[in-house]
């Protein structure tokens, strides 16, 4: 068993007062105290950054503990340990033995070991005759249980300061990505204001981060970021209001004046909400518009008998058909807020204010341009008045645009059922249809 008494270092290595003080505390240990050894080397290795140690010395404080026969550290148990410095060599996977002595210096320096030095400084131990351990020269692991409780203190600190920078940078992050697509919406839609400035003024808060910020600098630049992205935010939200007071509900009725529902009445299928989801046509009776404004009644599942595939869902170039502005924005009236001073007069508006739909909602240019080659500029600009039209019921608008998309080049997707369900959507409840 171990006397307890104070020893010195062998050699030419000096007595500190550390040394004396960490003596001092673990005699102070509990009779009763244990505590498991790799749960406590865990928390070691999260509190290493403020016990001042390195990855190297924590890599021979394992091989240390490796030679602990209980995994419980306990005072019963003893808590010296007298490996060589070859075997500790092998143990850390072929340090160097000057490297194995340097990093077990440090950590007596730490107040992680103690030295007990044998009176020719050599490691070993005296047995009785029973076999039991009498006195051992060595490493004395009571300081690791004398400060556990320290130990495992300081590791949920760092732990909680981890969680804190993560935390931080996420919202750093996501005030990048709003500042930099409002930015972006702005310039595209031409709304006044210094934007170069906000944006250079952007760039220089990132750029002037360094490469391993503190916790204060990562605090202070989401600060920063989080004023200017309130700043973006109410210059568009004023030019947002101003175009909605324009859009008034006297120049809505008279775009649904001038459109004829009645005469381009289509199977409505189930408009989904979900991404990259549209409903097959079911085969009722519906009436087919045609060009001259009359119509036939013909079954859903019949096919056009000159070109082998549905009528009215595509031109006779092979194209998807172009339905009648007046009609688009009577089943869409939310695009009109967003066209130019608040309204929309041709097609070019309409384009104009699905470009900026399309940044609101989170479309790509890439996604946006891909519809418009595959459907033409004008029917991918309706597509997006019926994503905005639906926009509370579809996750994601940029995956179900790429969906239609598809469809649309293998000649499954028509614009017609989409605007007729939106039609009857909004219609007054007296003239809902269907």
């Amino acid at each position: 068993m171990e006397t307890g008494s104070i020893t010195t270092p062998f050699g030419r290595r000096p007595m500190t007062l550390g040394m004396l003080a960490s003596q001092v505390m673990a005699g102070e240990i509990k009779p009763d105290q244990s505590v498991d050894k790799w749960k406590l080397f865990r928390a070691l290795c999260e509190a290493k950054p403020l016990l001042g140690i390195s990855d190297r010395a924590l890599a021979v404080l394992n091989a240390l503990l490796s030679f602990y026969p209980k995994n419980e550290l306990a005072q019963e148990n003893g808590l010296i340990v007298f490996p060589s410095n070859i075997q500790l060599s092998l143990r850390t996977h072929g340090m160097a033995e000057q490297t194995v002595r340097r990093h077990l210096a440090a950590l007596v320096e730490a107040g992680l070991l103690l030295r007990k030095d044998s009176p020719n400084g050599k490691r070993y131990v005296r047995r009785d005759r029973a076999g039991e351990v009498n006195e051992a020269f060595g490493f004395s692991l009571a300081p690791l249980l004398a400060r556990a409780e320290e130990i495992e203190q300081l590791a949920a600190e760092v732990m909680a300061e981890r969680l804190h920078v993560q935390r931080l940078r996420e919202r750093i992050t996501l005030c990048r990505r709003d500042i930099a697509k409002l930015i972006e919406a702005a310039v595209e839609e031409k709304v006044e204001g210094d934007w170069q400035g906000l944006h250079r003024e952007f760039r220089e808060l990132i750029e002037g981060l360094p490469r391993s910020p503190t916790t204060a600098q990562l605090e202070q630049l989401l600060d920063e970021l989080t004023a200017l992205r309130a700043d973006i935010l109410n210059r568009l939200e004023i030019r947002v209001k101003s175009t909605k007071q324009r859009g008034n509900a006297d120049y809505i009725e008279r775009h649904i004046q001038n459109s004829n529902p009645e005469s381009n009445s289509e199977l409505e299928p189930s408009f989904e909400t979900k991404q990259g989801a549209m409903a097959e046509q079911d085969n009722r009776l519906t009436v087919v518009p045609r060009e001259r404004g009359r119509g036939e009644a013909v079954g859903s599942g019949r096919q056009d008998e000159t070109r082998g595939r549905r009528p009215g869902s595509h031109d006779e170039g092979g194209g998807l058909k172009t339905f009648p502005l007046g009609l688009v924005l009577q089943a869409c009236p939310e695009i009109l807020a967003y066209g130019p001073h608040g309204e929309i007069r041709n097609w070019r508006d309409l384009m104009t204010a699905a470009v900026m739909v399309r940044s609101m909602l989170g479309v790509s240019p890439s996604a946006y341009q891909e519809a418009a080659n595959a459907m033409g500029p004008e029917n991918a600009a309706t597509v997006m008045a019926c994503i905005l039209e639906r926009g509370g019921h579809i996750n994601s608008a940029g995956g179900y645009l790429r969906d239609l998309t598809r469809r649309s080049e293998k000649g499954e997707f028509a614009i017609g059922p989409m605007l007729m369900a939106l039609l009857r959507a909004n219609a007054p409840t007296g003239r809902k249809t269907g």
